[in-house]
């Protein structure tokens, strides 16, 4: 996908693209190329993977579902979905939760080179963020950060009631949410929507929506260990 096909592409989906904001994808790309030569942050080395299967991959969720409010990206690696999203939404506040220190330090690189505000960069675990963050987020992300039996059990607790949670997940999404959906119920959210999607003619995504209706029971999440050895 060029960046034409990008801005072509968002346009289709009613999501239309000012100069500043394709200048701040172009430098976004830029970065990334230049800090994978240091330290591993994506295995996708061309401009045309990293606008499809990064930029717009991580836009795929919230073409339907446009977030507001306050947004918490966890395990963002290289800022995926929360710095996309920031770009193209630039009043929903973000905060880019990773707890690798490499990537801490390329983050916050990045969100100097393209003048982003009102987002900023916790070098935490949600485990422990959640005890200062419980509940207060509108929106929670997650993009191939674990199996979602494990990853609901991290990111539910830090979502508001009536907000929303949003694992994005690839072909075989559904197969983790049957796993993990008595869980899922059990942390207070429903799932709204299967979210799929075609990246391209071999590629299906599932980014599996939730809305959170009963608070998380005060003992979620437990430790990552125990999360991890025995999950919901």
């Amino acid at each position: 996908m060029t960046v034409e096909e990008f801005v072509q592409r968002l346009a289709v989906d009613n999501i239309f693209l000012s100069e500043i904001q394709v200048d701040q994808f172009h430098r976004y790309a830029e970065s990334l190329l230049e800090w994978n030569k240091k330290i591993n942050l994506t295995a996708l080395t061309e401009l045309s993977d990293i606008y499809e299967k990064h930029f717009y991959d991580s836009l795929l969720p919230f073409i339907k579902q446009k977030p507001q409010g306050a947004l918490c990206d966890v395990g963002s690696g290289a800022g995926f979905p929360g710095v996309v999203i920031k770009i193209v939404y630039p009043d929903v506040k973000v905060i880019l939760l990773e707890p690798i220190k490499k990537r801490v330090v390329f983050l916050n690189d990045l969100l100097i080179k393209l003048d982003l505000g009102d987002i900023a960069v916790v070098d935490s675990r949600a485990e422990d963020y959640v005890k200062f963050k419980r509940e207060t987020f509108d929106w929670v992300t997650a993009r191939a950060v674990a199996n979602l039996a494990i990853l609901a059990e991290l990111c539910i607790p830090l979502v508001k009631l009536d907000g929303y949670f949003i694992a994005m997940k690839g072909s075989n999404g559904l197969v983790e949410y049957q796993d993990a959906s008595k869980g899922i119920h059990q942390l207070g959210c429903e799932l709204l929507d299967e979210g799929k999607m075609m990246l391209n003619s071999e590629i299906y995504r599932y980014n599996l929506l939730f809305i959170k209706k009963r608070k998380t029971p005060i003992s979620y999440p437990r430790s990552y260990a125990l999360i991890k050895k025995r999950p919901l």
